[in-house]
């Protein structure tokens, strides 16, 4: 049996994110470009003469059932065999609650990690299913490479992924207001926009690959979940406003919040960028892997 692993489990930024409706299911189609970013949680994973999956997070209490349980147990019902505990320390470098996919690419680093552990090899239909499981941002991480990274066009649930070649040139200036807006409240507020009749406009889907590879001060993403948090949350407006200022290319919010960002393509810019707004907010510098 291998001792400790080690591996890192990459943020990811959206550009563009609309959402469509609740179905009848209760889930939203959105359609989107998920990329990975350079900030990152660690996960140190020991095997264990005991069953299941105990995780021990060193910033946070997490519930006793969380995405990384979830994962660990529907790895063990496609692996049709005995899985050997596992101990997962892990180390959060990504912000709780701030539309970075934090917990669901903890998932899929675990499920790498339980592959190597026991040997077996998952094809993507097994890795869906247990994204299936464990929540909708798992999908696209199931199917980034070997090492977490990835970029691709994101459509239904999340559970629909087409690869695309990853920009590895956009520089992002991130703020992450003190705002604690769940993803259920974010629906919430989306689905009372939406139910009065009123619709985003956003570019085609079909175009979304164009525009990611155009240049960034053209670009023409929206995202659906900016109005409405940014009304009920005037710290993320205040957000958006400031990132503007210091002359960011384009701005957004990331998935439904609250994480800020603006993107540049110079990476002194985003340095003089950051430092202007550092004694007001919360940010970090980070790149696109």
């Amino acid at each position: 049996m291998l001792n400790e692993i080690s591996a890192k489990a990459y943020a990811k930024i959206n550009f563009g994110l609309k959402v469509y409706p609740k179905r009848e299911d209760g889930f939203h189609n959105i359609e989107s470009i998920f990329q990975t970013i350079d900030l990152y949680d660690e996960l140190i994973v020991t095997p264990i003469s005991a069953k299941g999956c105990i995780v021990q997070c060193d910033s946070m209490q997490l519930p006793e059932n969380n995405t990384l349980t979830n994962a660990y147990n529907a790895f063990c019902d496609i692996a049709g065999m005995e899985i050997p505990g596992v101990n997962v320390l892990l180390k959060k470098g990504i912000p709780a609650g701030g539309g970075l996919g934090g917990g669901s690419s903890d998932a899929a680093a675990l499920i790498r990690v339980l592959q190597k552990i026991t040997g077996i090899t998952l094809s993507y239909s097994q890795l869906d299913y247990i994204a299936s499981k464990t929540g909708s941002d798992v999908f696209f991480f199931m199917h980034c490479d070997d090492d977490g990274k990835g970029c691709a066009l994101v459509s239904g649930r999340g559970e629909v992924i087409k690869k695309i070649n990853p920009r590895k040139d956009i520089f992002l200036v991130m703020i992450f207001p003190k705002v604690s807006s769940s993803t259920k409240e974010a629906y919430f507020l989306v689905d009372k926009v939406l139910d009065s009749g009123a619709e985003v406009q956003a570019p085609g889907f079909d175009l979304y690959e164009d525009i990611y590879n155009s240049s960034i001060e053209k670009w023409t993403f929206v995202n659906t979940f900016t109005p409405v948090i940014a009304d009920a949350y005037k710290l993320v407006a205040d957000a958006i406003r400031d990132i503007k200022k210091t002359g960011c290319c384009y701005a957004e919010m990331s998935g439904s919040g609250s994480t800020v960002f603006g993107a540049f393509t110079l990476r002194q810019q985003a340095i003089s960028a950051s430092n202007q707004l550092g004694d007001a907010w919360n940010c970090k510098l980070v790149q696109t892997v």
